[in-house]
């Protein structure tokens, strides 16, 4: 064992030094232990770490409301009327999609409800909508109270597809063969794009392809994808996502989300919505009394205007984006999740599983750990020696190698220190 691991020292050392994404570690800030070391930080699926540039971006923000007050919404050095579009053509790039088709506003479940408003519209003949089993709790709740919203009962008209029995991930034949089955009951198709609990990365296009063949409405959750794989939403033909920016995306907790409507839903007027002062055409936006007239594309979807702060902070981790580019993102991903994979093979004694699809087209940077006969207790040892991960009930912990600031020898840290606290 002791050799192994010597040699993996080697090998990861020669990994990082041929890192061409390396330098990018040291523009985020690193949680730091009492005893000065870096902690392992493994949970960029719950929450990015802080870009260092944050500080800078909100701070000129400050300055120029300090210095301007009403007057910066015109005469900051970023003038906060159009701020939001500053963001629209990277975070564009970023989720695979034309700028028409994507907004920053509201946050993750506010706007799964505004856009299941427009594009949920149920019928005695089809009113269900299908769910992942396992999908985010908030997504559950979210269409459930749409569908009591409706008239209808969850216990009917809530339909959620199961993996196989002894599977923990759903087979992309099963969700297509499912689809095929019970499309003509189905008004709406609403998956996570990358399951929060396996890390499991669905076929947007494929599942889309097969639910407009049924006649259904088809739209996801990309909370834990967006920034993490190679997402092609235009190409897809979805025709709603909507997702979060403080997990891959590095935009501080809590931060505004994102929303994609299809550019061939652009010009319709006639969509039902829920509407505010935002969403209007800007060019009698303010003129007041004038009937609402929605914006061409996702602006459409806006209801207020949008806190310049929060703004300031995605700008700064979209800038980093920009520069790097999903593709080298996802290049280097790959490889940290095959590296730690590969490294969790060497655990003896069939104490731990991987749940996420080995396939690099069926998953992101993000490794479901199944532990054998253990409870929460594995996870406060490897928390206690510098560990920061995240733990699911009742015997998962998951990790997330993020190419952005994580390195091959992060991953070695903390397969060490798991074999470690698994032996002892």
């Amino acid at each position: 064992m002791g050799s192994e691991i010597i040699n993996d020292n080697k090998r990861w050392q020669e990994l990082d030094a041929a890192d061409p994404l390396k330098s990018y570690r040291d523009q985020f800030h690193i949680p730091m232990q009492s005893s000065g070391e870096e902690y392992v930080y493994m949970t960029g699926n719950s929450l990015g770490l802080q870009p260092k540039a944050v500080r800078k971006y909100i701070e000129q923000e400050l300055l120029d409301w300090e210095n301007l007050g009403v007057e910066g919404h015109f005469h900051a050095k970023h003038p906060w009327m159009p701020y939001h579009e500053f963001l629209t053509d990277s975070m564009a790039k970023v989720v695979g999609a034309k700028p028409i088709e994507v907004v920053i506003m509201n946050t993750l479940t506010t706007n799964l409800h505004l856009l299941m408003v427009s594009f949920y519209r149920p019928t005695t003949n089809r009113h269900k909508i299908l769910i992942e089993r396992d999908a985010f709790p908030s997504d559950k709740y979210a269409v459930e109270s749409q569908i009591k919203f409706h008239g209808y009962d969850p216990n009917e008209s809530l339909l959620e597809i199961h993996p196989r029995a002894g599977e923990e991930c759903i087979r992309k034949e099963d969700v297509l063969q499912y689809i095929e089955e019970h499309g003509k009951d189905i008004a709406l198709i609403m998956l996570g794009g990358v399951n929060y609990y396996t890390g499991q990365l669905y076929d947007l296009k494929a599942i889309t392809t097969s639910g407009h063949k049924q006649g259904c409405v088809v739209g996801f959750d990309l909370a834990h994808a967006a920034g993490n794989v190679n997402l092609q939403l235009h190409d897809s033909n979805a025709d709603f996502a909507a997702w979060c920016t403080y997990k891959y995306l590095n935009a501080g907790p809590g931060s505004l989300g994102g929303c994609f409507v299809h550019e061939r839903h652009a010009h319709n007027k006639e969509l039902p919505r829920f509407t505010g002062w935002w969403g209007h055409n800007k060019a009698t936006r303010f003129n007041m009394r004038h009937d609402f007239d929605p914006m061409r594309g996702a602006e459409g979807w806006q209801l207020s205007n949008p806190p310049i702060l929060s703004l300031a902070a995605i700008r700064a981790s979209l800038d980093i984006f920009s520069k790097v580019g999903m593709e080298a993102l996802v290049k280097k991903s790959r490889l940290l999740t095959q590296y730690m994979e590969e490294q969790l093979d060497t655990i003896p004694g069939n104490k731990i599983q991987v749940i996420t699809p080995s396939a690099n087209e069926e998953r992101g940077c993000q490794l479901s750990i199944q532990v054998r006969n253990a409870d929460k207790k594995i996870f406060d040892v490897i928390t206690e020696k510098g560990v920061i991960a995240d733990w699911r009930e009742p015997d998962v912990i998951r990790v997330a190698p993020v190419p952005l600031y994580n390195s091959f020898g992060d991953v070695n840290r903390f397969v060490n220190i798991l074999r470690n606290s698994i032996d002892g």
